[in-house]
Formats: C-alpha cells, structure tokens, sequence
C-alpha cells in the first residue's frame, strides 16, 4: 500500500469533521467550511481515478491489485456521506431562519453562506412568497401562525356594522359595531384580516 492510499483514512476522517462541526453548534449557524469541502472532494476524485486505473488493468489482462477497490470505494461513499450530511443540515437551517425570520437574513447568518447557500435562501424565500399570495383572495402570511391555535373558538369585538354572517356550520351571527362574539377561528381570520373583527384579549 503506497502513502497515498494510507492518508486515505486522513481525508475520511476529516470528512466526519463536517458532520461534527454542525452537531457542536446547534444554535448558529458556522461559516460554510471552503477548504475541507475542497479537500473532501479532491480525496474522492482521486480514489475514484485510481479505482478506474485498477479496473482498466483488469479488463486489459495486465498484472493488477484489486485488494483496495473496496476499501478505496468504501471510503469515498464515507466522505460523500459526511458532505451530503453537512450540506443537508445547512439546508434546512436555512429554511428554517426564512421562517423565523422572514425574508430578511441577519448579518451573522448571511456572513456564514456560501454564495449558493445565499442563492437557495432567496429562491426558497421567493417560492414561500409566491406560495402564500396563492392563498385564498388576498394571500396569506404563514408566518402568522407557525403554531397550532389553544383553542377552535376565540373572542371577537365587530368594529363596524358588518351585518349578516354564516359561519361553516351555518349559524348566522349579526355582527355590529362593538359587538362581542365568540366565533371559530377558521371563520373570522378573513375578517380580522379585514379589519371587521379584531381578537379581544
């Protein structure tokens, strides 16, 4: 075995650095790791040619070593799977920083993306967006209710002399100003974003 192939294990194991660099920092999100990324990638480029030389060897009868096919192979898929592991847990924390916080990412975060890492976000954020103005007739903003409501019914004052109203179960509820209501949420979100009702606390 030539020293090339003895550092393989090197390589493999400062892919897992990856995977270990996101579990230490649950909470931020640290700066996309260029270098060893690099690394990663050469080290599998180059045991994948000699993989290939190997092979070619074999298939043109001449004299070959076929004992580190599989552990060559064997490391690249190790290395492949820490990047992929690394990039994934990249990616949803970027989806859920668009969620916390809007469309709008905070210097320490942005400072921390790679350039298509910043392109995601955006095109993410832009799909979000499209995805929400979709929404009934005006839209709606998700980012509103991230949780699910306490309770079906909430209390609601009219703010005009709105009228008539039927509710999904087809009650009717006449609705003027200043009257209290206790309606299902489902029903009167449209109208609170209408600004006829508002929550009473």
């Amino acid at each position: 075995m030539n020293s090339n192939d003895q550092n393989r294990g090197g390589v493999a194991d400062k892919a897992l650095q990856l995977v270990l660099e996101m579990k230490r920092n649950p909470d931020v999100m640290p700066p996309y790791n260029t270098d060893l990324m690099r690394q990663c990638q050469q080290k599998i480029d180059e045991l994948f040619q000699k993989n290939a030389a190997e092979v070619q060897k074999i298939s043109a009868g001449l004299p070959h070593d076929p004992t580190l096919l599989h552990p060559r192979l064997g490391a690249m898929i190790h290395i492949r799977r820490c990047m992929l592991a690394y990039i994934n847990e990249r990616k949803n924390r970027i989806r859920s920083y668009r969620w916390r916080y809007g469309g709008a990412l905070p210097v320490s975060v942005r400072n921390a993306l790679c350039d298509a890492e910043i392109q995601f976000f955006n095109e993410y954020s832009g799909t979000l967006a499209r995805f929400q103005q979709g929404l009934g007739e005006g839209g709606v903003n998700l980012l509103l209710h991230t949780a699910p409501p306490k309770t079906l019914f909430v209390q609601v004052r009219s703010l005009e002399d709105f009228g008539e109203f039927e509710t999904m179960d087809g009650n009717l509820v006449q609705l003027t100003k200043d009257s209290l209501h206790s309606l299902p949420r489902q029903d009167c979100e449209m109208l609170i974003r209408q600004g006829v009702l508002e929550l009473v606390h």
